[in-house]
C-alpha cells in the first residue's frame, strides 16, 4: 500500500510518500502526478516514510526527473537506510538528487 499526500506551495510541489512504491502502487503515483506537475518548478518527494522501492517505483522517479529537468528541478528527501541502499545498488544515487 502507498499513501500519497500532495501539497502545492507556489510553484513547489511536495509529495509525501508513505508505504511501499512497487509494481502495484507505482501506477497510482504516476496517475497522481500526471496532472499535478504542470507549471511546477520544484518537485520534492518526502520519502522519510517510504519503506521500499521496486524497479517500477524507480521508473516513476526517473520519468519525473526527466520531465523536471525541462521545467525546474526535483529532489528526494529523507530516505531510510533500506531505500538508500536500493538507490546505491541501482546507481540511482548518481542520477537523482537525494538529501538526508
Amino acid at each position: 500500500m502507498l499513501d500519497v499526500k500532495k501539497e502545492l506551495n507556489g510553484d513547489t510541489l511536495t509529495v509525501t510518500l508513505t508505504g511501499r512504491l512497487d509494481t502495484v502502487t507505482a501506477p497510482q503515483l504516476e496517475e497522481e502526478l500526471k496532472d499535478s506537475i504542470s507549471g511546477v518548478k520544484s518537485l520534492i518527494f518526502d520519502i522519510k516514510a517510504l519503506e521500499y522501492v521496486s524497479s517500477a517505483g524507480l521508473r516513476v522517479f526517473l520519468s519525473n526527473q526527466k520531465l523536471m529537468n525541462k521545467q525546474g528541478h526535483m529532489k528526494l528527501v529523507g530516505p531510510t537506510e533500506d531505500v538508500k541502499e536500493i538507490f546505491n545498488v541501482t546507481g540511482f544515487m548518481d542520477i537523482l538528487t537525494i538529501e538526508d
